[in-house]
């Protein structure tokens, strides 16, 4: 067996009898390298070669310590066992992708093939490979079909016959009438048969193999297999030890052939013949374009899916990977966003050019465009799904679009299949602008790169399972999406903001608009709730102005990225004890506990209208008050006003608590619940020193102004 990696630069003199037939050219150094990936027979050789994908290095190295040179004789490498047997099991990964991709791609250009080498009697090439052994064992259960049926017929024939002589003479009998009834009687002893022993391991192999493996075999025999445990025994060396007790029952060809492949299987080095009379392969010539319909099948979206013009886009560049789901701030509205992906098929640890990184960009701006072009009726797009605004019109802010690379990576100290995670290249974090701290604007385009085991995903596509792949993608997607999560919030600080008062908030936003634009993104149109975005800097927020301004006009709360900002809102309200914040009736009053005790008993205040002091005046916002607030200049009782207020005359005011009981005229309000916890939170300084008011006055104030700064 002999072992290739692709792309290496080898010494001519190396391989120029092993590649013969691929490719003999060499550059002007003398070094050889080989672009193809997968299965050959080199008849000179009378070997296998396989060619391995340039994964496996690391600083030129195979594993980051073998030489590619000092390998090729595999037999004869001096590596450590467990790396060899990696080796065997990973030629057989290979193989069934190759296989997964050519029946998935019939059109395809990239795969070259000639009949893959088949095991047969005699011994015409020597051959060790596991993936020899595995479709040698294939082959045997699709051409010999009638050979089994005719084993089994013949073992089971006349076993449930009754042993007469042997009944009569040990078995006591019932006499009923004249008839002798024997209720005991002995049927034909069955004895080890070790036709069908051979016949249940072979099938036992097929079974792991469609397990592990995911080869497509088809099991006839009806009876127990060795399964789980009692099969991994077999693996670990019962399987030879019990094949060669059982090595002299055989006599047909067939059944010592089925012998050898079964021993061959348990012993990998063991000669088995394979019939090879003509060279042979199953090769990719570009294996990038397989690992990119490994991700894309693992996940991105089925390319005839996508609606014309996405994808494959107008300036003739194409997205590796994209596909719609939740958009970054989960929102009642629940809408989506484009994901766009584009697979790196490198070397370990390789970094990502300024090409790839600009012409990724490009796909996102170009994805924006194509996207306005459905909404506004210049492209025609009969997939609803896809019909995306991206662009809030009140903000003109864009929604972040999800974007990275995903390459291959392969942990040496491991080598395991089965980890699945995505894990952050360190330092692979890219971002492009036009303007700073504008993260909601089209131009603001950020980048991030994975690694993802090129184990764990190469042996999940070559087994072929939907429901296994299905189960992935769901998982994946989602780590993706909490990825790019992160990654914002690493570097953003987001608040969700409300409007206190609807036209006001959004008459703020128009008057300030160059202040807020690219910052500012209404989540969902029927919440009035925004997401704002600002850049941190040195892990401090850069503006922090700006949300004392914003807090005048709306409720703001903090909010990572992965929470909601209707609920982050709703939150921010509950805990400051402002429903609806608003404006709010601010009267000095001596006996304010006294008069708080009465307004609770009686549910309605009112307010004199005079010239006297502490009168409260028909100033803008009386009739749109929220909150009543009584204080002594410490001490501040709030309660919640409902409905609108009315004016009543002196006789019709009755015994109802009030203000300037002498007025003829009076504002009425109808007052519910007390609001201790808003209280707590007015600051009394404001009370003893309104600006604008003497201290005896009755007014109308926003309570944003009274509060703690």
């Amino acid at each position: 067996m002999r072992i290739l990696i692709e792309e290496y630069q080898y010494p001519a003199e190396k391989v120029e009898n092993i590649i013969q037939g691929l490719t003999n050219l060499r550059n002007i150094n003398g070094l050889v390298a080989v672009s193809h990936v997968g299965y050959y027979f080199n008849p000179e050789l009378k070997d296998t070669v396989f060619l391995l994908p340039k994964v496996l290095m690391r600083d030129d190295k195979v594993f980051g310590k073998y030489r590619p040179e000092d390998i090729i004789d595999f037999e004869q490498a001096e590596m450590e066992q467990a790396e060899k047997n990696f080796i065997f099991g990973l030629s057989v990964w290979v193989y069934r992708a190759i296989v997964v991709f050519r029946d998935s791609h019939l059109n395809t250009n990239n795969v070259l093939q000639q009949q893959v080498p088949q095991m047969a009697k005699g011994r015409l090439k020597q051959c060790n490979t596991y993936l020899d052994i595995l479709l040698a064992l294939q082959a045997f259960n699709r051409e010999n079909r009638e050979f089994f049926f005719f084993v089994m017929r013949n073992l089971h024939s006349g076993l449930n016959k009754i042993n007469w002589t042997k009944t009569i003479a040990k078995s006591q009998a019932i006499i009923q009438g004249s008839t002798p009834i024997y209720l005991d009687p002995i049927n034909k002893k069955r004895q080890i048969n070790f036709d069908e022993e051979l016949i249940v391991i072979y099938y036992s192999i097929l079974n792991y193999i469609h397990q592990e493996y995911g080869f497509p075999v088809e099991i006839d025999l009806n009876t127990e297999l060795i399964t789980g445990d009692r099969f991994k025994q077999y693996m670990k060396g019962y399987g030879r030890a019990r094949l060669r007790q059982i090595r002299y029952k055989y006599f047909s060809d067939k059944a010592l052939y089925l012998w050898e492949l079964c021993f061959a299987f348990f012993d990998k080095s063991s000669q088995v013949a394979v019939n090879v009379n003509q060279r042979e392969y199953l090769l990719v010539k570009s294996f990038d374009i397989v690992f990119e319909a490994i991700i894309d099948t693992l996940v991105g979206t089925d390319r005839n899916q996508l609606p014309n013009g996405l994808a494959d886009q107008s300036d003739g560049k194409v997205v590796d990977h994209l596909w719609v789901d939740k958009m970054l701030m989960p929102t009642q509205e629940q809408k989506n966003v484009y994901y766009i992906g584009d697979s790196k098929y490198y070397k370990n640890s390789t970094p990502i050019g300024e090409n790839s990184m600009y012409k990724q960009f490009t796909y996102a701006r170009n994805v924006i465009q194509w996207s306005y072009d459905v909404l506004v009726g210049r492209r025609d797009c009969e997939k609803e799904d896809y019909k995306i605004a991206l662009r809030d019109d009140e903000t003109e802010g864009y929604n972040v679009i999800p974007n990275f690379f995903i390459s291959a990576d392969v942990d040496f100290e491991k080598l395991d299949y089965t980890e699945g995670r995505l894990k952050l290249r360190d330092n692979a974090e890219y971002k492009t602008d036009q303007f700073t701290d504008r993260l909601f604007d089209r131009d603001t385009m950020l980048l991030s790169h994975y690694n993802v085991n090129f184990l764990f995903v190469l042996a999940l596509y070559a087994r072929n399972n939907s429901n296994e792949q299905g189960r992935w993608k769901a998982e994946v997607r989602d780590e993706f999406r909490k990825r790019v999560q992160k990654l914002l919030d690493d570097h953003y600080q987001f608040y969700a903001l409300k409007g206190i008062d609807v036209t006001e908030s959004k008459e703020y936003l128009r008057s300030h608009f160059r202040e807020l634009v690219g910052k500012l993104y209404k989540v969902d149109k029927k919440s009035n709730v925004y997401s704002l975005a600002l850049e941190k800097h040195d892990k401090a927020v850069g503006d922090t102005s700006l949300i004392d301004e914003l807090k005048r006009y709306f409720v703001v709360a903090d909010c990572s990225i992965n929470e909601s900002p209707e609920e982050a809102v709703a939150k921010e309200e509950q805990s400051s004890g402002v429903a609806h914040r608003g404006k709010v009736v601010v009267v000095d009053d001596n006996y304010s506990d006294k008069t708080g005790a009465a307004i609770k008993m009686k549910g309605k205040y009112g307010i004199g209208l005079g010239s006297t002091s502490g009168a409260l005046a028909l100033a803008e916002g009386f009739t749109e008050a929220k909150f009543l607030l009584l204080h002594k200049l410490k001490e501040p009782i709030v309660f919640k006003l409902q409905g609108y207020p009315r004016l009543v005359t002196k006789e019709q005011m009755g015994d109802w608590p009030r203000k300037l009981k002498e007025s003829d005229i009076f504002i009425l309000y109808d007052v519910g619940d007390e609001l201790p916890e808003l209280a707590q939170r007015v600051d009394t300084n404001c009370l003893t020193h309104p600006e604008g008011h003497t201290v005896r006055e009755s007014y109308i104030a926003d309570i944003y102004d009274l509060m703690k700064k």
